[in-house]
């Protein structure tokens, strides 16, 4: 071999070196988000009757997390605090944003997409949004390259001016009359890409088979980039609904069997990372936005031993399933209980892509050292505050095992290291901890109000 030969040769590696070097600088990132999703509703986290293996399986070779809350214990505020790194009340979506009102999340507010968007990731949004359905509240608007879902819950009603696509399918004998109708039909939902209805109404049955596809397909496509996956499953929200696949399969009734059709959706995803030889540089994060409905009837979660459902500020209400999983940097078969959130997750992302942070400031915390398990302490100092959907209202806090609760005068302490179900209120033989707790609660909210964007 000649030395020019040689010397194309080391070049070429070392390009090659520096390529590889740059992609695992940037990993790839992946958000699984359930909806309504009960902390008990996990085998790993202790489920009777429902069948999650591959939620299980990336729990070993991840970071199960006990202690992880969701920002509200509803829809749109929680999805506004994931995307953006801060409390619902900092960003001005304060409660459920029903399709045609007036409002969004802020399209002035950096949501983790803007911010990869910043180092030419490639951003794809899949499932439900919820945080409005005008043109500019949409994910196109807010950072994405790419939209495919339910702009809301599956029991609301199609916005009657929403843009339709020439190629639309209506079914069940819509037509474009009725679809243009101000009539309210709950349930019957439009399937959107981008900013066009391509489905009216929506086969619900087909939702998790087809958000996975457009799922497999997005990575498929952007192998070769950094990308941004968000993918926020419609259910288990009410009304439920699985494709023939599932249906009945599981031994904890039609819930279970949603619950086991999005543990595939994990499954299929995780596999495509393997076979394309990127679960070594991806991040991939399942977690929900808030707690189970408290329904009879066999279609709500469960968040045993915790007490609450959605719609409230107990554990139950906020406190949701994590698992993390990114192969050679998170250590495999770990726990972590430290109090984290849904906030953290945009500034542990600034730090892991390089990106700069918002300049409005966010309640976020980066917890990238919690993750890869190089430390074993929050950087939150072990608080965490409850913040109700309704007018903002902070209703409690968090410091430690120690956390209070109080709504209408009526003031609740809890020390959740004994008493996880929140069943023995301690407020009347701990004064000193309540009114310190009642003073943080205090301070905090009168600086976020006085802060928020």
């Amino acid at each position: 071999m000649n030395k020019l030969a040689l010397v194309i040769i080391i070049i070429f590696s070392w390009s090659n070196s520096i390529k590889a070097q740059s992609k695992s600088d940037k990993p790839n990132v992946i958000i699984i988000f359930t909806d309504d999703q009960g902390y008990n509703d996990v085998g790993v986290f202790g489920s009777p009757l429902i069948s999650t293996p591959n939620l299980d399986n990336m729990a070993k070779n991840g970071m199960k997390f006990t202690d992880f809350y969701s920002a509200s214990p509803v829809c749109s505020p929680s999805r506004a605090a994931l995307l953006t790194g801060s409390y619902p009340a900092r960003v001005g979506v304060n409660g459920v944003l029903w399709p045609n009102i007036p409002g969004g999340l802020p399209n002035t507010e950096l949501t983790i997409a803007d911010m990869l968007k910043t180092q030419n990731y490639a951003t794809g949004c899949i499932g439900k949004w919820h945080l409005g359905d005008k043109d500019q509240y949409m994910p196109t608007a807010q950072g994405f390259d790419m939209y495919y879902g339910i702009p809301y819950s599956n029991d609301m009603s199609v916005y009657p001016q929403a843009k339709v696509s020439e190629n639309i399918l209506f079914r069940e004998g819509m037509t474009i009359d009725s679809l243009r109708q101000d009539k309210w039909r709950g349930g019957v939902v439009p399937l959107t890409e981008q900013n066009e209805i391509i489905e009216y109404p929506v086969d619900q049955t087909t939702l998790t088979q087809r958000y996975t596809r457009k799922a497999l397909d997005f990575i498929e496509t952007n192998k070769e980039e950094p990308f941004f996956l968000y993918l926020a499953h419609s259910m288990p929200h009410i009304p439920l609904y699985a494709s023939e696949a599932f249906k009945g399969k599981s031994k904890r009734g039609l819930y279970g069997d949603v619950i086991e059709e999005i543990d595939w959706s994990v499954g299929e995803i995780l596999k495509t990372l393997e076979a394309l030889n990127l679960d070594k540089n991806t991040l991939v994060i399942f977690t929900s936005d808030n707690g189970p409905w408290d329904l009879k009837n066999g279609h709500g979660g469960s968040a045993y031993p915790l007490r609450g459902f959605k719609f409230d500020t107990y554990e139950g209400g906020m406190r949701e399933p994590m698992i993390a999983q990114w192969k050679g940097e998170i250590p495999a078969n770990t726990v972590c209980s430290e109090i984290t959130s849904t906030i953290d997750i945009l500034p542990t992302l600034a730090y892991l892509t390089n990106s700069d942070l918002p300049k409005k400031p966010i309640d976020g915390k980066n917890i990238w050292k919690l993750l890869s398990g190089k430390k074993s302490k929050s950087p939150h100092k072990k608080e965490g505050f409850y913040y109700h959907n309704k007018k903002s209202v902070l209703e409690g806090v968090r410091v430690d095992h120690w956390k209070l609760r109080v709504v209408k005068e009526q003031i609740e302490l809890y020390n959740l290291k004994e008493d996880i179900s929140e069943s023995n209120n301690v407020a009347s033989q701990n004064p000193k901890i309540v009114k310190k707790l009642q003073k943080m609660m205090q301070n905090f909210d009168a600086d976020l109000k006085a802060n928020t964007h």
